[in-house]
């Protein structure tokens, strides 16, 4: 997909398409919003769908179906992790998004930094800590977030300050990711702005600012409507537009990632292009009416349903499975 002229012609024939959604991640509610809207947008260009919220049965389930493709509309663990794609492999189903390796890789975000900071990808430093050291000892100099190894749209985030309300150290009452978590990963905060880059086949799309009206980008600024401003193109230099869309498309290619990713970075603009720097890799970004991709996708002329085709045009690529040019 080098151009937005492909997007346009690209067409698909009729296809069987079961879209999964669901399962029983703290995301579950985002990917059943994600999975509904792929499933109506591909009712309305004529393919066949089924519907399959995924459950302890979902191999029993595919198998029923039978589908031509499946359109993976998890998010988190088990379908953002490897489990369902390793599943799916040994079905021989033909599914989108990233496959088993990448998956494991990208939702973890220790073994992202491991995999991308020595081909040259800027990210932020940190380390893992376990629990009961926060309530001895602060693992980094204030401020500071401490975060899930493996979880997704900012799933328990913290940012810890000087004069925050957790306490010095950190207090086991207060309410925070070390209550669910037995470890998480500290990184050093990094002052600025959130910015987002997404990834179709081998083109990054555009860059979006985020700006929260209030706090940070947490679970709830993401998808509640009317929380954080999109600002799509982002209104930042020239330079830190075309860095973030390299760093987007190197981090896509290095992990091995298919179909579709969304890398998020935070700027700090005080520092120029050396103030931007990789959170992590979204394998399986959302496709809800406040996602970012489709947002990124319509800013260039794609609407949704052209959307969701492109995506699975990606899945049947090497598949050898029906396709054609309109």
């Amino acid at each position: 997909m080098g151009n937005q002229e492909d997007w346009q012609t690209v067409t698909l024939s009729k296809l069987h398409v079961a879209v999964l959604m669901g399962g029983w991640s703290s995301e579950r509610p985002v990917s059943l919003m994600s999975g509904e809207g792929v499933a109506k947008a591909l009712e309305s260009k004529g393919h066949k769908v089924s519907r399959i919220d995924m459950d302890r049965e979902v191999a029993l389930r595919l198998a029923e179906a039978k589908p031509d493709v499946v359109f993976n509309a998890l998010h988190g663990t088990p379908g953002e992790d490897g489990s369902i794609q390793g599943l799916m492999d040994i079905m021989g189903l033909t599914y989108t998004h990233s496959g088993l390796a990448t998956s494991v890789i990208a939702i973890d975000k220790e073994l992202t930094k491991q995999a991308l900071v020595p081909h040259g990808i800027p990210m932020p430093g940190g380390r893992i800590v376990h629990t009961e050291e926060l309530y001895k000892a602060d693992p980094l100099p204030r401020p500071y977030v401490l975060k899930p190894v493996n979880e997704g749209s900012s799933v328990g985030v913290a940012i810890v300050t000087a004069d925050g309300n957790y306490g010095n150290p950190i207090s086991a009452d207060a309410r925070g990711p070390w209550q669910e978590f037995d470890e998480l990963l500290a990184e050093p905060f990094i002052r600025g702005r959130e910015l987002t880059t997404a990834v179709i086949g081998d083109r990054a799309l555009l860059v979006t600012e985020l700006r929260p009206k209030s706090g940070f980008y947490d679970f709830d600024a993401k998808y509640t409507d009317g929380m954080t401003d999109h600002i799509c193109p982002a209104e930042i230099p020239d330079e830190i537009t075309e860095a973030c869309k390299q760093i987007a498309l190197r981090a896509h290619q290095l992990l091995g990632c298919k179909g579709t990713s969304r890398s998020d970075f935070r700027w700090d603009d005080e520092q120029g292009v050396e103030g931007l720097f990789l959170l992590e890799v979204n394998t399986q970004p959302g496709m809800t009416p406040l996602s970012l991709v489709p947002e990124q996708a319509r800013a260039l002329g794609m609407d949704y349903p052209d959307l969701v085709e492109a995506i699975i045009a990606e899945a049947l690529k090497d598949s050898g499975k029906a396709m054609g040019k309109a």
